[in-house]
């Protein structure tokens, strides 16, 4: 390490606080470290970092599904902020297995990180609440998981609410709300979508939840398919409950010979980079990946002393509820008033 101070004119302890990724570097001193680092072909030693600090330069992140956008988007948002402040991500695929998400809450990754990130999808809200963490812990989403952990994540209400304003401001009344599946995010878009439709005065006959196992293209194709081949009318409109739906919804309105939007209007949650791509491009609610992952790095570091405020052991953690910023992005598919109707 004196060989690189040497190398960029800086201390050793200025190496050694941009190897650790301590924030209180300025960005023109570690790039100039970082140019020695590379130069001189430094290479860290973690274990032996590790067990000099009682820190890995490690965090894990715990998501559902790699395979859907949503979470891998999310997971490169977080990767690129936590590569802001020299930490490295390690990423685990929990397939939404209840057992799994239990384990971690118990503190099964803290063996290789310093903190854990955690989407959860299927443990019950009285498994969480029933846990006190003792290691670093944040939550995304909107998982419903007590008040003893810190969670970001948008406001699932009110993201709802906003998509079906929308479609409702088209002129649609007849909406299909494509998701609801027994889970705390499924309950709570259904109840933004019932306070949309309520506050437009829709009639009541008008309202249609469609529910599904679980919130994949192959599910939304389906289940509208089956939809369409009832005996109830055309709908006006499909809110899906995540953009992966609304592209299965899509595939089945056109495979059935449906007109989007001149017939039927789709919109969205979550603004995948594949919905600006669909035929026709897809209407969706974006939520800001990057503030998500800012703000729970953030979180983490409050917890871990990477801001210089450690928490003591065994001090409760700051039950920090942060709704982030979301935004509608409007495109082709939600036109249903100016094509024609």
């Amino acid at each position: 390490m004196r060989d690189v101070a040497e190398h960029a004119g800086v201390s050793v302890r200025t190496v050694s606080n941009v190897v650790s990724g301590y924030p209180h570097v300025s960005p023109e001193t570690r790039a100039k470290v970082q140019r020695s680092l590379d130069e001189l072909g430094y290479r860290m030693d973690y274990l032996a970092r590790g067990l000099r600090s009682g820190r890995t330069g490690f965090i894990a992140l715990a998501v559902p599904f790699l395979a859907e956008p949503y979470f891998a988007e999310l997971a490169q948002a977080v990767i690129r902020a936590a590569g802001r402040r020299g930490i490295t991500v390690l990423v685990e695929a929990t397939a939404g297995d209840s057992e799994v998400e239990r384990r971690i809450l118990d503190g099964g990754l803290t063996n290789v990180a310093d903190g854990v990130l955690l989407s959860a999808l299927t443990v019950p809200a009285a498994d969480v609440g029933a846990r006190t963490p003792d290691f670093p812990l944040v939550m995304l989403g909107e998982h419903s998981v007590g008040d003893q952990f810190p969670r970001v994540g948008i406001d699932n209400v009110a993201a709802a609410r906003t998509a079906v304003e929308h479609l409702v401001e088209q002129g649609c009344r007849r909406i299909v709300a494509l998701g609801r599946n027994g889970s705390e995010n499924g309950r709570q878009r259904t109840e933004g979508y019932q306070q949309a439709m309520a506050a437009a005065r829709v009639r009541r006959v008008n309202w249609l939840v469609v529910p599904v196992e679980d919130w994949t293209r192959e599910q939304g194709y389906a289940a509208v398919r089956e939809l369409l081949e009832g005996d109830g009318p055309l709908p006006d409109a499909v809110f899906a409950f995540n953009d992966a739906l609304a592209v299965g919804a899509l595939r089945a309105l056109d495979a059935s010979g449906v007109r989007v939007p001149e017939d039927v209007a789709v919109a969205g949650i979550d603004d995948i980079q594949e919905a600006a791509y669909t035929h026709p491009p897809l209407t969706s609610v974006a939520p800001d990946l990057d503030v998500i992952a800012e703000r729970a790095l953030a979180l983490l570091e409050e917890q871990t002393g990477r801001s210089g405020a450690a928490r003591e052991p065994g001090a409760p953690v700051a039950a920090v509820q942060e709704a982030t910023p979301f935004r509608l992005v409007v495109r082709e598919s939600s036109r249903w008033r100016s094509a024609g109707r």
